[in-house]
């Protein structure tokens, strides 16, 4: 690990000003993926600013929303009383992520801007776009079981790991910021990028932009919510695919659908093709089926990742028909 100088700053202005200030700074929380990704020097930075007691670590239930602090642990966040009873596809996505002692320490606003765990961008001696623009990707040509089959570039295929991310993106989150241009609120389908030609940039984030909290809707009344995850292991392993799900179903019609994608993009990817073409329908096997064909329809999967198509087809169908009560 390369040496680097660490602040503790007064208040969330002090911290903007400070790394504003400072293009080679970056903040600590909690440093599960950080102090990592420092420790293989895929992260260098010259300053760490200490934001861990500067934003709210509570969970406050609001009449319309929920709004969680950056700081509230993982923990914190799948055990709370208000979360587990409203979102249950939250509580759920976060439990099903890292480990127990790995989620005590985590940040929800870490959790976010988490980089992926693509080997080659953890591997200095590898081309990776992401790490060091305009050097190749060398996951095109090697091991692909893990990388993503939509909204990838030739630029890059690596996938987003949150679990808490899909589930947040299922829910029309809002990611509340301070940055230096001042307050922002950014929806969290639009707070991460697709590569494109700019891998390296993984959210719209400007240098110094820090996350103080997210707001989450509730849900209707009659809303069933879940999320599911297929890894290659039971613990601490990525997904290979996942699924968050909310469904409104009411008079044997899909009044609502949420649905978001998890392990087989560059980002949480919002489902909207399956919603549309599943708002207003009756719930069975064959109209979910082909919501899932028409979702995955512009997928482009390489040879070592064909099966996340098939894979998220029967994922998608699976879940919307257990939440739905349909038979299979």
């Amino acid at each position: 690990m390369r040496p680097f100088q660490y602040q503790h700053v007064p208040d969330v202005a002090s911290a903007v000003s400070t790394l504003a200030d400072r293009p080679g700074a970056e903040y600590l929380a909690g440093g599960t993926n950080l102090v990592d990704l420092m420790k293989l020097e895929v992260e260098v930075p010259d300053l760490l600013v200490d934001v861990r007691q500067l934003t709210s670590d509570r969970v406050e239930e609001h009449p319309d929303s929920v709004r969680i602090g950056a700081a509230v642990t993982n923990s914190a966040l799948a055990a709370n009383e208000v979360v587990r009873q409203r979102f249950p596809v939250l509580s759920q996505a976060v439990l099903a992520g890292a480990s127990g002692q790995l989620r005590n320490l985590a940040t929800t606003g870490g959790n976010l801007l988490q980089r992926t765990r693509c080997p080659y961008f953890q591997d200095v001696t590898a081309a990776c776009n992401k790490r060091e623009p305009s050097t190749g990707c060398a996951a095109r040509e090697g091991f692909q079981r893990e990388h993503a089959v939509l909204g990838a570039s030739s630029a890059c295929i690596a996938t987003h790991p949150s679990d808490m991310a899909v589930a947040l993106a299922a829910l029309d989150a809002v990611v509340n910021t301070e940055g230096p241009s001042g307050p922002r609120a950014i929806p969290l389908v639009d707070l991460h990028r697709l590569p494109g030609d700019e891998p390296q940039r993984d959210t719209v984030l400007e240098h110094g932009e820090l996350i103080t909290s997210i707001d989450v809707p509730l849900l209707g009344p009659s809303t069933r919510s879940r999320y599911r995850k297929v890894r290659d292991r039971a613990s601490f392993a990525f997904a290979l695919v996942s699924v968050a799900a909310a469904v409104d179903l009411a008079d044997g019609v899909l009044r609502d659908v949420r649905l978001a994608l998890g392990g087989v993009a560059h980002k949480p990817w919002r489902a909207t093709e399956a919603e549309a073409a599943l708002r207003g329908a009756e719930p069975t096997e064959e109209a979910f089926r082909q919501a899932a064909d028409a979702e995955l329809a512009a997928a482009q999967p390489l040879p070592g990742n064909q099966f996340k198509v098939p894979l998220a087809r029967n994922l998608i169908v699976g879940v919307l028909s257990d939440l739905s009560g349909v038979p299979r």
